[in-house]
This record gives C-alpha cells, structure tokens and sequence, in this order.
C-alpha cells in the first residue's frame, strides 16, 4: 500500500500546475459538441458513427457537473494518470522484481513524456484506455481471462489505439513458464475486437467530416509511414533525454534522415530482439514499439508526431528504464526521479495557458504556422497582426493562415482588408463553407448586405448546418427567412448545442 501511495504522490507532485490550466486547441470543440452539451447527450455519444464513446461519455458527465470550467476537466485527467500509474505497479508486481515494478511505476508517474495527455483534456481517450489496458494486463495476469476482455472492450471503447494490446499479452503467453491453451480463446476474443475496433474507426473517418484520421486524413498512409521512423526515434530519444517536448513537434523533412531514422528504429529493435530471453529489457522494448504501432505505422492522422501517443507504450518502456536504474545506486536513482518530476512540473507550467503553451511551439517549430495561428488567438489583435502577416509571407499557400488574417482584420474593425484576406483563403480552398461564410461578413460589414446574403446561403448549400452561416442570416432580419428556406434545406438534421439552437430560434414579432 505504501508503494501505491507513493506512485500516487508522485504523479500528483509532477502534475499538479495542470489544474490551474486552461483549455487549449480541440479542448474547445468539447464546449459545442451537442453530444457533450445537451442533457440528453448521454445517448448520443453512443452513436454508430461516434469514436471514442466512453471518453466522450465521462466529458458529458464533466460538463452534467460543472458546465464549462476548466479545473473539473484536468481534476479528471490527473486523476485517471494517478489511477493508472498506481494500478501499473499493481500489474507489474506479477511479471517484474518489486523493485523494479515500484521504479517503473514511477518513471511512468513523473516522466515529461506524460505531460501532453494529463493536461491536454482532449486526450483524455488516451488516459482513460491506458488504465483500462493496464486493467486488463491486471486481470490477464489473475487469470480472470473473461474479465480480462471485457475490460479490453472498454479500452477500446475510450480510444481504439490499445488494438495491439492482445499481442502484447500474446507474448506474455508465449514466454511463460506454462502455455495453456484454454486461455487461447479469450486472447482469440480480444484479437476479434481489437479487429472490429479498427474497421469501426476506419468507416467512421469515410463518414464523419474533418475526421483528421484514416481516410480522413491530408496525408497518405505511405507518405504517413515514411515520417514514422523520424517520430519514433524522437520519441525514443526522449525517454532517456526528457527535453524539446511541444504540441506541435517538427520533424526532419529530408528523406534521406527519414530513411536513416527507420534503420536506426530495425537496429535498435534488433539489438533488444538478443533481449528478448527472460523478459529482459529487449521484451520490454519491442513490447512498447508494438503498442506504439497503431499509432505510428501507416494508419495516417494529421499530425505527424504528438508525445501523448507515447502514453500507453510507456507501460512497457518504463520498465526498460526502469531494469536500467534498477542498476545504479539508490540516491542517483532518487536524484533522476526528483529531475523527472522537476522537468515535468516545468513543463506543466507551459502547458498553464494559451500564450505560454503557443509560445513555446512557435519557437520549437518555427516553420510550423499552427503554433503561431493559435497564439494569434490568445493575444491581443494589434499584436496578432504583424505576427500574421509575416506567417502568411512565409507560408503564402496556407489557407488557415489568410482567414486568421482576415479575422484580425474584422476584430479591428478594418473589414476593406479582411475581405481580400478571406477572398484569398477562398482561393486557396475553393468551396469552403466557413471561408465563404466570412467573406459575406466581410461584405455585410462593408454594406454590400445583397453580396453578403449569397455568400451566406452559398455556405449553407455547401454546408446546411453550418451554425455561424444560419445565425448571420437570421440576424439580417425576419423578411430573408422565406428567401433562406427556399434556397437551402431544412437544418432539422442538424445537431446544435442548446446556447446555439437558441439563438436560432425565432422571436415573436416585437422583441429584442
């Protein structure tokens, strides 16, 4: 008990500047997603087409208890580390000398490469389906086989990355003193969701718009797969040099360093291939790659790197660092925990607010324009301007980039120079619901009210449910509702937070 009060301890004392955060990139999407918003959305975050259900599930709770304010938010998100950190060393107490499970546990609790997915509420599908992985490497272990998988269905259902886990514990099977083969079909079982998991979420990124994954995603899977090799090295580099994280890493361009970066992933995983005897480090590592693979082979996503895909594979390389402490004295091991929590508390501050977090993204990556669109966002528009307009000189084929422009331009109050800014962004991406949509507020603003009205039904045509679209036509007064419902369908389809689906409603005639 004293050891899980430990690990607890120490993940908090890591991790605790996260609370006093605030949201951050898609943190915000949570706040209009009706499935989240409305008191009914328990229902809808089970739909077919949404991923991630628990996950989204416990952020409707969230906000059932209290609405939109941060603190709840990353109170969860530490919390469900914490749990997991602790339940680790429970696990890894079957498979490793206690020691080393107690160092592991607390590499996994303290180390910078977790920062990411604790203060990051988004990520919460990763927190959430690590615990329950770990839960099911808990179970499998007790030789509760059943419980064991209906514990991975859940895994899967906070996050799909944990598909690989059944070959993790395919390989605990096979290096076991005693391979009994009864316990084969509840391995076969898991294999099977983990196979339905996969083929759910890759149907869902055909279907649902903006999935930013699979067939939703602006890279191929080969074009994916040739970054990966860079990715994985950085994130190796890491474990043992816990320095350079950000949200939005850069890496090598040069094809040559990313063909030089697989060969350095084969030989390493080689090198602990001669490991593999005795569940020694080498088990561990080429554990960990399998469970980074989902994530890092040739199932596409936007972003090339992120350190919270690090998180769940860190059940198995905390303990590679961990059998490589276990080695040194006790007071050195201290020392390099004590750093690793320092590190990460350091880290936790950046991660405190828009400003810092971006900030420091945007020197990071400084051929990056996110980090700078982002922080254009969190300063004041006479400040975000000029930072724009040199983002724009040296990414001129960046639409995100030219409507940023253009909304500095509205918020002050120059809509003559936010409107060749939005007509460039739509150049950029011809039809583009949300760049025509702010083109006719451009319009609407400079007086061109007729110009402004097609724009915004043009919107709606290419987007009925766009809701910024629908608000600025209500908002032109009572005589366009017969043109707009003659011109666009019905949003009676739409899904709506209720703050939004209030402002569309229609007001009796005479009120404000």
């Amino acid at each position: 008990m004293r050891g899980i009060l430990l690990v607890i301890a120490a993940a908090v004392a890591a991790f605790f500047l996260v609370l006093g955060g605030s949201f951050h990139f898609d943190d915000y999407l949570l706040l209009s997603d009706p499935a989240i918003t409305s008191p009914g959305g328990w229902v809808d975050v089970w739909r077919p087409v949404q991923t991630r259900p628990l996950t989204w599930f416990t952020f409707w709770l969230n906000h059932r208890l209290a609405g939109g304010a941060p603190a709840s938010y990353h109170a969860v998100n530490l919390a469900l580390h914490a749990a997991a950190a602790a339940l680790l060393l429970v696990a890894l107490r079957r498979l490793v000398d206690p020691r080393v499970a107690l160092i592991a546990a607390l590499v996994f609790a303290v180390h910078p490469i977790q920062t990411e997915p604790v203060a990051y509420v988004y990520a919460r599908g990763t927190l959430l389906c690590a615990l329950l992985s770990i839960a099911t490497l808990a179970a499998w272990l007790d030789r509760r086989d059943w419980l064991a998988v209906a514990a991975f269905a859940a895994a899967l259902a906070a996050k799909e990355e944990c598909v690989a886990l059944p070959l993790m514990l395919g390989l605990l099977w096979f290096t076991g003193a005693v391979r009994e083969r009864r316990r084969l079909a509840p391995l076969a079982a898991m294999v099977g969701l983990a196979l339905v998991a996969g083929a759910r979420v890759i149907w869902a990124t055909t279907v649902v718009k903006g999935a930013g994954a699979a067939f939703g995603a602006s890279v191929s899977p080969l074009e994916y797969a040739s970054w990966q090799g860079a990715a994985i090295m950085r994130y190796l580099t890491m474990l043992v040099a816990p320095w350079g994280f950000t949200i939005d890493p850069e890496l090598p361009a040069a094809v040559a360093l990313r063909v030089l970066a697989w060969v350095g992933v084969g030989v390493l995983a080689a090198l602990a291939a001669r490991r593999w005897s005795g569940r020694g480090w080498g088990f561990w590592f080429l554990a960990g790659l399998l469970l980074l693979a989902p994530s890092s082979s040739i199932l596409p996503a936007n972003d090339l790197a992120a350190d919270r895909r690090m998180y769940l594979p860190m059940i198995a390389f905390s303990v590679c660092l961990a059998l490589a402490l276990s080695a040194w004295r006790g007071w050195i091991r201290t020392a390099v925990l004590v750093l690793l929590a320092a590190v990460s508390t350091g880290y936790s501050w950046i991660w405190r607010s828009e400003v810092s977090l971006w900030t420091e993204a945007m020197h990071r990556s400084p051929s990056h324009s996110r980090p700078k669109i982002w922080l254009s966002r969190a300063i004041p528009p006479e400040r975000a301007l000029p930072l724009l307009v040199e983002t724009e000189r040296n990414a001129p084929d960046d639409e995100a980039v030219a409507s940023e422009v253009g909304r500095v331009y509205l918020q002050l109050g120059r809509p003559a120079e936010a409107l060749p800014a939005f007509g460039r962004a739509l150049a950029l991406k011809p039809g583009d619901a949300n760049a025509i949509n702010n083109r006719g507020v451009a319009l609407q603003l400079l007086g061109q009210r007729d110009a402004a009205v097609q724009d915004f039904v043009r919107a709606l045509a290419i987007d009925p449910c766009l809701f910024h679209a629908r608000l600025n036509l209500k908002r032109l007064g009572p005589a366009l509702a017969g043109r707009e419902s003659s011109m666009v369908p019905s949003p009676a389809g739409c899904r709506y937070t209720p703050e939004q689906a209030a402002q569309l409603e229609p007001r009796p005639p005479g009120t404000n």
